[in-house]
């Protein structure tokens, strides 16, 4: 697809708003953490290893909100290394980057600052960058799959403003995973079969969800080598038939490639807390030893019992440290005094389902046959008329469907249930489709008031990628339009924003004070 120049004023626009939103969320985080004193919660506090200097103060001062909760844990690992059993649970690649920033590019400040304040100025900064790339790349992988301009446009938007916008400016891997996913989609839609591998092993090695993402490969190779299939007849048939060992080869190669960064860093705990030979190689902080015996972490290092997940078959110490210290399985979180907790994810379980019903609802037969089979002449040319050639419901996100409900059903029955909101909104781009679709197709400040262009608006084919926007200016912000206008707003478009920036806002007082959020 070729990029125009209203195509590069979009681009700039999200880019452009991507860096407002995360500046302001640097600001807000700062105001209410001096603002407001923190919650005494039971959290991961590790103690610090050098007394705290002026600048240091000032960085906590201005970006302490930004480590809390799952932060320290991030900040511990880039600074400490694996040091407790369940640190294991988060994965290695982003705190080796807040590493790498905090001693490269960061490293002439360290006379002014201490190992972790850089490690929390590493992860404001890489953060920053992380998730203003993804807006960007989550606007190109929409031009590319819902072949509609506006609806890319306006999904990069919402997605500027997610309600996971404490996460993606936290010391959390969300803005990495984000990026390196929305990427890969990115690339696979653009034919570029193992750039998008690479980039979907390197979400793997930031997030344990990443491996479902092999599922992008093994349907894109499929659904390539089933349409040669329909399209050939006698010998050619015969010649793409005997290309189906090298295709299960690739396959294997690339799933094996996405699963690998899993299974190494399964085997490097193993390595790390199953050996009974390492204690006399490293030397643990007298601190962090004795953080250990008050709270009962096991340590690695130590000579002594080995902990009973060593002994398994197969010895995985992610899915032991989610059910030992977690208590993560399937329906254990169901219980009445979660409710609460039930009632922040429910926005996301009813966006996500409701846009599944209603791809299915559009798109019955191709769902039917999971997008394989082909329609019968006949029947496509009387049925060709009610199905929309791009937007939301167009083929090309049928796999997408597919991909973010397998991780709302696991994140509904299996995981504590007020994750959803970030474990769906940083792995998968189906709910800000979904909520532009929604805001195009029922929000009359939307949509195209040139009645000689209301039916390709209303199909949302070709000429929404460029001629869309005649009723305004095509290069406006459309969730600042709706703002300024929003008495004249719709009530489903009200409560789209009010969901996103409040759970923004409450993201911001709650989490940056350690007080219960998602």
């Amino acid at each position: 697809m070729q990029v125009t120049n209203g195509g590069d004023a979009h681009r700039r626009e999200v880019v452009r708003f991507a860096v407002l939103c995360r500046a302001g969320t640097l600001v807000l985080q700062a105001f209410f953490n001096i603002l407001i004193p923190d919650h005494a919660a039971d959290a991961f506090r590790p103690p610090r290893m050098s007394e705290p200097g002026f600048c240091d103060q000032l960085v906590e001062w201005l970006l302490g909100g930004l480590s809390r909760w799952d932060a320290e844990h991030f900040l511990f690992i880039a600074e400490h290394g694996y040091i407790y059993e369940h640190n294991c649970a988060f994965f290695p690649l982003f705190p080796l980057s807040l590493r790498a920033a905090a001693r490269t590019v960061l490293w002439p400040l360290q006379g002014f600052l201490c190992i972790r304040s850089r490690l929390l100025l590493s992860a404001a900064l890489l953060n920053t960058l992380f998730s203003v790339l993804a807006s960007w790349v989550l606007y190109e992988l929409g031009c590319v799959v819902l072949r509609c301009r506006r609806q890319a446009f306006l999904s990069a938007i919402l997605f500027c403003i997610t309600p996971a916008n404490v996460f993606m400016a936290a010391a959390y891997s969300e803005s990495m995973f984000a990026l390196l996913a929305f990427g890969a989609m990115w690339q696979l839609e653009k034919g570029r079969l193992w750039t998008s591998t690479l980039l979907f092993s390197l979400a793997s090695g930031v997030r344990s969800n990443g491996v479902i993402n092999a599922g992008f490969l093994v349907y894109a190779q499929a659904k390539c080598f089933v349409s040669r299939l329909q399209a050939g007849s006698g010998v050619a048939l015969l010649l793409i038939l005997g290309q189906l060992p090298t295709l299960i080869v690739c396959l294997a190669l690339m799933c094996a490639s996405v699963l690998l960064p899993f299974a190494l860093f399964q085997f490097y705990a193993y390595f790390w807390f199953c050996s009974g030979n390492i204690g006399s190689e490293y030397v643990v902080p007298r601190p962090l030893l004795q953080l250990a015996v008050d709270l009962g972490y096991h340590l690695a290092f130590l000579n002594g019992a080995k902990p009973s997940w060593c002994s398994w078959d197969y010895p995985m110490v992610y899915a032991y440290i989610q059910d030992a210290y977690w208590n993560v399985g399937f329906l254990k979180y169901y219980e009445a005094k979660q409710i609460p907790n039930f009632l922040l994810a429910a926005p996301t379980i009813v966006l996500g389902c409701w846009a599944a019903w209603s791809y299915v609802a559009a798109n019955p037969w191709y769902c039917l046959t999971v997008g394989l089979a082909r329609r019968e002449t006949g029947r496509t040319t009387a049925e060709s008329p009610s199905k929309p050639p791009a937007g939301f419901c167009s083929p090309g996100v049928f796999v997408y469907i597919v991909h973010a409900m397998a991780l709302l059903m696991f994140g509904t029955f299996c995981i504590h249930i007020q994750v959803l909101t970030r474990f769906l909104g940083s792995s998968s781009p189906v709910l800000y489709w979904f909520s532009a679709h929604l805001l195009y197709t029922h929000e009359p400040l939307l949509q195209n008031r040139d009645p000689s262009t209301l039916d390709a608006a209303a199909h949302l084919d070709e000429p929404c990628m460029e001629n869309s926007f005649s009723a305004w200016n095509q290069n406006e912000n459309p969730v600042l339009r709706l703002l300024r206008n929003w008495r004249q707003s719709t009530v489903l478009t009200q409560w789209i924003l009010i969901y996103a920036l409040s759970y923004w806002l409450l993201g911001l007082v709650l989490h940056c004070n350690f007080f219960p959020w998602t």
